[in-house]
């Protein structure tokens, strides 16, 4: 004991002597390493008060952004700012956009228009993390036959890159159906999301799974849409979650329920999102809480969508 506080001064004297001998680009490295691991995010997906985490997360996001300007190229730091954009798009600028009142809509359309250029701004990131890792992706994927065969030289390790280039480029496009530049992308996007379940399919746990209930059941048939395999997708992803998969239960709700017209399983799949206990799973605590506000919002709003669905009591 006595050693040790004897030796702990000197070590605090020979710290900065230390940081100053090592190169700037091998402090911003070994920050950037520490910054992209698994803890720094569940201290935002695991918080139980949104509203921390979305006046915290621009903070956040561009404290990476100045992180990865001096670490140019680090896999780690561009994977993680550009999910960041994305997430941050989803939860706090798409998400409350579209539970705004119709009479909000120049509100609304402002803010779905905000949440569009944050997709991109990370997809662009995500993007260009895939083109320093695998040289030559870009030109591939300027053709389709190109891309197919390109994508075979993808491990494991890249599906986070091409789960998170997938789901910011397809959310760019939810929100403008009519920017045809993206839409040219989605036969690429289609074929990377195929080789990322390919490669791992419990990537995530259920994260993909989730992901593509929503992916197949929102496209077009013509552009890879499936119900069927849709419903493949939320059969996996409740196995995996023990049947509390709040996303997965949304995206049946919405994508297949909605369109369907079966009110009965809408109403049946987001009361399951309402009965989960989110300190159940602290790790997505944060989604569960997120979703729970969207799952009461759509069931409050459910005569929107359905016609066979009485109107509010207060509706005039």
């Amino acid at each position: 004991m006595k050693n040790t506080l004897r030796t702990r001064p000197l070590l605090l004297l020979a710290l900065p002597l230390l940081l100053a001998g090592l190169s700037g680009c091998s402090i911003n490295t070994l920050v950037a390493n520490a910054l992209t691991g698994g803890g720094a995010s569940a201290v935002f997906t695991g918080d139980p008060d949104p509203e921390l985490v979305r006046d915290a997360l621009p903070f956040a996001i561009k404290m990476y952004e100045a992180l990865l300007y001096s670490t140019p190229g680090h896999q780690g730091l561009m994977l993680t700012t550009g999910s960041l954009f994305v997430m941050y798009a989803n939860a706090f600028v798409h998400g409350p956009a579209d539970m705004l009142p119709v009479y909000e809509w120049e509100a609304r359309e402002a803010a779905l228009a905000r949440a569009k250029q944050l997709y991109l701004r990370g997809h662009r990131i995500l993007v260009d993390a895939l083109e320093l890792r695998h040289r030559g992706f870009a030109a591939a994927a300027e053709n389709e036959d190109n891309l197919r065969r390109f994508i075979q030289r993808f491990r494991r390790r890249d599906v986070p890159l091409l789960y998170w280039i997938v789901a910011s480029g397809l959310a760019a496009y939810s929100l403008d159906v009519f920017d045809f530049e993206l839409a040219a992308n989605i036969p690429k996007w289609h074929l990377m999301i195929e080789r990322a379940f390919e490669l791992d399919p419990d990537f995530g746990g259920a994260t993909l799974d989730e992901f593509l209930v929503l992916y197949f059941a929102s496209l077009p048939e013509i552009l890879g849409g499936s119900t069927e395999r849709a419903r493949f997708h939320f059969a996996r992803a409740m196995e995996k979650t023990g049947g509390t998969s709040t996303s997965a239960l949304i995206s049946y709700a919405f994508s297949i329920s909605r369109p369907e017209q079966d009110f009965y399983t809408f109403e049946e799949r987001l009361l399951g999102v309402l009965a989960i206990d989110p300190d159940d799973n602290p790790s997505t605590r944060l989604l569960t809480v997120l979703d729970q506000r969207r799952a009461r919002w759509l069931l409050d709003n459910a005569y929107l969508y359905f016609s066979c669905r009485p109107f509010p009591d207060d509706f005039d």
